[in-house]
């Protein structure tokens, strides 16, 4: 039977992962997805893998049909392709559940072109990308291939499914754009959508430049009609370019809070909008200064501000204004047009929308601009909120041309998965390899049809290593999730990834004799970055930690000293080295928890669209476990933040931290609740708590309501890893 012929009537592993959701004696029967994992194995993948005399054989074959680059694996001798071929095979990797195997078969396996057949195993597709990623150094492939078997390095979505294929997407998950205040950089924003959106990844815009509606164009009053109907031209657009049949509507736009578009923007994703405002899959996200937290707890009046006049006034695009700092001069100035609200009747429009919608996100922008060590301003971030780099602005004429340069972002990514990276004999050796496997990323991604994204990748060499599996790798450890000991660990764990991508970052400065724009002017060069390590030590104190922690190496303040002296002589290669991004599909494939929040399910529910419903049980799931295993919509949230928070103090970029309510709180989970139903002063006392904890970005507010949907669920399909 070829993959095409399957019906599910005809296999078993369909029923088999369906009866994990049928407690047995009230507990759940987890064999059963081990009986379904091996079913579908010998139902499905061995009798519709395709067979090779030899690896060879099977690599002419790959490149001789055009499933595979030709010139990468020349790299390589024959030899040497057979050692790192046999070695993957002598690991004995294999699935621990049903939905790791399907997941992988279904999305990242390489088929033949008519469907019919599976052309590689996960053993091929790790030796793919450790070969394309190395870029011909054995001993590196040979390094990465040991990460990415063992499940220690998992490259993001776009990298992993690419890496090789001849007819491929791009490597980098997603962009950041900005538009300016004038029509030929709104037309040229759009074209870069479109083109970018083609080429396989998630594109983030923002809108805080633009001028409001009414504002004047040319002299002539009220001529603008401001940025709703940019938002509806870009919606159309993700739609329009079907992303190489990968994804679709991939799109994100920011405004900031203080724009006066901003109570239509979020009205447009209301689902009684009027249709010719509303944005159906466009993702909305809020870039908040410090003022507003300000005037929300003063319950004082707020202005918003014409981008316009506010350009003419400061010579720079709004978004490159510090609002926080010039908000009372702005209010006093009579030349900038300025409209007046209620702080708080914005702060009730933005809960609601979250509760309806799951949107707006949330980017602290001040927070954010503050910890940032790269001369220059952050001003938005990207379609899951964990990118944060600096950008600067371009100017166009009539022509759309460049007159000067701007830079936009670019990312690649990366997850580490925290269970198997503490295994790892060498964690400071892993954590270098996986640096140099995103190297090569951003080295080799040149985005032509977008030149400010390209220039900006060319300039800052940056990439973005995250975490995966923190609630499985804690209720292994039966560490209870949001407790003293899981913030200590989860800070000594990012305290190491910092470490280490530094150091690596240094060495390939070194050895290139290159840095990332601007090194001279950032906060590595001068040294003040690395105070708060030389003068104090992120070793834990927790006997349980340190025990967890023992064969590791923790570096101290004299290890840090040296590591800044070597910094300032030699610089960084990366001007960005780290961020948590979501982790989707993958987090099933490596047979962990998603991202660093806590599971929403026992069993999770997953709804494939041909398949019905599949089961996916927490990893590692035992009875040891289970007290440790509890749901997100059962946590409070403020240990999500607070854990979030640890991380964040070592993660240079951001993190895409979603919250997770029921529309009925649990009883006594919330101090300040007096009735069951979820409000929006609950949504706003947890946004300002995150704000006070030094979170930067709030991504999805998922709100489990009483008839067991999620408002909000929506993935992020291009920056998942």
């Amino acid at each position: 039977m070829s993959l095409k012929e399957i019906n599910i009537s005809d296999v078993s592993y369909f029923k088999l992962n369906n009866e994990l959701n049928r407690p047995v004696d009230g507990k759940i029967p987890l064999n059963k997805d081990k009986e379904a994992l091996a079913a579908f194995l010998k139902e499905n993948v061995e009798p519709n893998t395709k067979r090779f005399a030899s690896l060879k054989a099977k690599l002419d074959y790959l490149e001789a049909n055009d499933y595979y680059e030709t010139g990468f694996l020349s790299k390589y001798s024959d030899e040497f392709l057979n050692q790192i071929h046999d070695y993957l095979a002598d690991q004995d990797f294999t699935f621990k559940s049903f939905m790791a195997a399907y997941k992988f078969y279904n999305q990242y396996a390489l088929k033949t072109d008519n469907g019919e057949e599976y052309l590689e195993s996960f053993e091929d597709r790790v030796m793919a990308n450790a070969l394309y990623f190395a870029n011909g150094d054995e001993a590196l492939a040979l390094d990465l291939a040991d990460e990415m078997i063992h499940q220690r390095y998992q490259p993001a979505t776009p990298s992993f499914l690419n890496a090789g294929r001849k007819r491929r997407g791009e490597f980098v998950s997603c962009f950041l754009i900005q538009m300016t205040d004038d029509m030929n950089s709104i037309g040229r924003g759009i074209n870069s959508a479109l083109q970018l959106s083609r080429i396989g990844g998630g594109v983030g815009i923002t809108l805080s430049n633009l001028r409001e509606a009414g504002a004047p164009i040319k002299g002539i009053e009220g001529a603008s009609s401001g940025v709703l109907p940019v938002m509806k031209l870009l919606e159309d657009s993700f739609s329009y370019s079907n992303q190489l049949g990968q994804r679709q509507g991939a799109g994100a736009v920011y405004l900031n809070v203080f724009h006066p578009d901003i109570i239509n923007f979020l009205s447009a994703k209301k689902e009684n909008a009027d249709e010719k405002i509303r944005v159906k899959t466009l993702s909305l996200g809020v870039i908040v200064p410090d003022k507003y937290y300000e005037l929300v707890r003063n319950n004082e009046d707020m202005y918003l501000f014409s981008p316009y006049s506010v350009e003419r006034i400061y010579g720079v695009p709004f978004s490159y204004v510090d609002i926080t700092k010039e908000y009372d001069n702005m209010v006093q100035n009579p030349k900038i047009k300025k409209y007046k609200i209620k702080a708080r009747d914005l702060e009730n429009e933005i809960s609601k929308l979250q509760q309806e919608s799951g949107y707006p996100y949330i980017l602290n922008i001040d927070t954010t601009n503050r910890a940032n060590p790269i001369d220059g301003k952050i001003i938005m971030s990207n379609l899951c909120s964990e990118i944060q780099q600096v950008q600067t602005p371009a100017l166009l004429n009539d022509k759309q041309e460049f007159v000067k340069m701007g830079t936009d972002v670019s990312c690649n990514l990366g997850s580490t998965n925290i269970l198997n990276l503490m295994a790892s004999p060498d964690f400071g050796k892993s954590v270098r390899a996986m640096t140099r496997a995103l190297t090569f990323i951003t080295d080799e991604s040149n985005i032509d049809a977008v030149p400010t994204v390209a220039h900006g990748n060319s300039l800052s060499h940056s990439i973005g290593l995250g975490a995966m599996g923190l609630h499985t790798f804690l209720a292994k450890n039966h560490i209870e999730y949001g407790s003293e000991d899981s913030l200590e660990l989860t800070s000594t764990y990012f305290m190491l990834l910092n470490y280490w991508t530094l150091v690596e970052s240094n060495q390939i400065a070194k050895e290139r004799h290159e840095t990332f724009h601007n090194f001279d002017k950032s906060k590595y060069a001068d040294g003040t970055y690395f105070k708060k390590y030389t003068e104090k030590s992120f070793a834990p104190k927790s006997p349980k930690v340190q025990a967890l922690f023992a064969d590791v190496f923790i570096p101290e303040e004299s290890d840090w000293a040296i590591l800044q002296m070597a910094v300032q002589k030699d610089g960084l290669y990366h001007q960005n080295r780290l961020a948590v991004a979501p982790t989707g599909s993958i987090s099933y494939i490596n047979d962990t928890s998603a991202s660093l929040h806590p599971i929403t399910r026992l069993v999770e529910e997953r709804t494939e669209k041909k398949n019905g419903k599949l089961y996916f049980p927490a990893p590692l799931l035992d009875n040891g476990t289970l007290p440790y295993y509890k749901s997100a919509y059962d946590t409070d949230m403020r240990k999500v933040i607070d854990v979030y928070a640890a991380a964040q103090a070592h993660v240079d970029q951001g993190m895409s931290l979603t919250l997770f309510l029921r529309a009925t709180l649990p009883e006594g989970l919330y101090e300040w609740k007096h009735e069951p139903e979820q409000t929006t002063r609950d949504l706003s006392i947890l946004r300002n708590y995150a704000y006070y904890q030094g979170i930067k970005s709030i991504y999805y507010v998922r709100t489990f309501t009483d008839n067991s949907q999620e408002v909000g669920s929506n993935d992020c399909e291009s920056c998942i890893i």
